[in-house]
Order: C-alpha cells, then structure tokens, then sequence
C-alpha cells in the first residue's frame, strides 16, 4: 500500500525498533526513493531569494508611474550641463520648483546660492516640507546661515547633486509629499 510519499512508508526511527534483519534491509532499500521524492519536491517548491537593491530599482523603473503623474504636476524629464528639461519643455539655468510652479534662478555657482536667492520659499504656501538642494555636479556643505534660515522658513533640507535631486524630486511629488527644489545645472562644478 502507499504511503503519504510514494510507494515506501516512513519510518519514524524514535520507534524503530528493528529486530529482524527483513525490516531493516526493506528500509534501507527504501532510503534512496525517499531522497529522489524529497528532492523532486524542493525542485517544486523552489526558494526565491529576494531581489537584490539594484534588481528592486530596475522593477520601480518597469512600473513607470511617471507617465501617470497629473499634468499640472512638474516633473523632471531630463538635464544637462546647462539646464533642464520639465514637462517637455527645456530650461536653462538653475530652477526653483514647488508644487505647480516653476522659476528662473539665478545663481550661477553653488557660493552665489543666499537666503535671498531662495526668499520665494518664505512666501510660497504651503511651505514645502522638504527643500531639495541640487548643487550642480558634486555635493557641496552649505553655510550655516543658509541652514538656518531654510529650517526657519518650516523646511527640512536634502542636499545632493543636480542629477539625484531633479530624480528624488519626482519620486517625492509622485507620493504627494509638498516638496521644493532649487537646483543648479549638472555642469556647475562649484
């Protein structure tokens, strides 16, 4: 009769007392078809491992929400060394980015950037929760003074260079998170 594994029985060996030398020749017989089913079994049963951090960034990008963010929402398409390029239409320069607005910014190294040079975020509600500093090409350390006005005006500050900051710009719009960005081209070196 078979058994729960095929055509062999079980043999719980807490029990096994074997005293004729028949049962203990059936069961080692029966040890190698034991082994082919268990491993026929796993083969069914496979263990995925989970994606590595790269594979999981590749299946984020094969979702693609980008194409479905509302048109009044600003999102970054592209850059270069000399601008920008947001909902297909290409600027040059620095931006400042909130919500649905988009501006000009002037400053044209990293030491131009002043609490002047970001005062609109003073005025703008509501305040962004989160101020994303693209500094151009590398990441620079930012005065204190420019610091503590950005924590004084409600906003938390992210600094990363221009190319991360227009990406992570996005990827927070997408959640619905109130975000603002002021960002200096890629090429900007200092």
């Amino acid at each position: 009769m078979p058994g729960p594994y095929g055509d062999f029985f079980i043999i719980n060996s807490s029990s096994m007392e074997v005293s004729d030398e028949r049962e203990r020749e059936m069961a080692t017989a029966m040890l190698p078809h034991l082994v082919r089913n268990l491993r026929r079994d796993l083969s069914l049963h496979s263990i995925q491992t989970l994606p590595s951090l790269r594979r999981a960034f590749s299946l984020y990008d094969q979702i693609n929400l980008i194409d479905n963010v509302p048109e009044d929402q600003l999102r970054f398409q592209g850059y270069s060394d000399d601008g920008f390029t947001v909902n297909g239409v290409k600027y040059e320069g620095g931006v400042l980015c909130a919500g649905n607005l988009i501006l000009s910014w002037f400053p044209k190294r990293f030491s131009d950037i002043t609490t002047d040079s970001l005062s609109v975020f003073k005025f703008l509600r509501p305040v962004p929760e989160i101020l994303i500093l693209g500094c151009g090409r590398l990441i620079q350390p930012v005065d204190p003074e420019l610091r503590k006005f950005i924590r004084s005006s409600g906003m938390k500050l992210e600094v990363l260079d221009s190319r991360n900051a227009s990406s992570t710009y996005n990827i927070l719009t997408e959640e619905g998170r109130a975000v603002g960005a002021a960002l200096l081209p890629y090429g900007v070196s200092s």
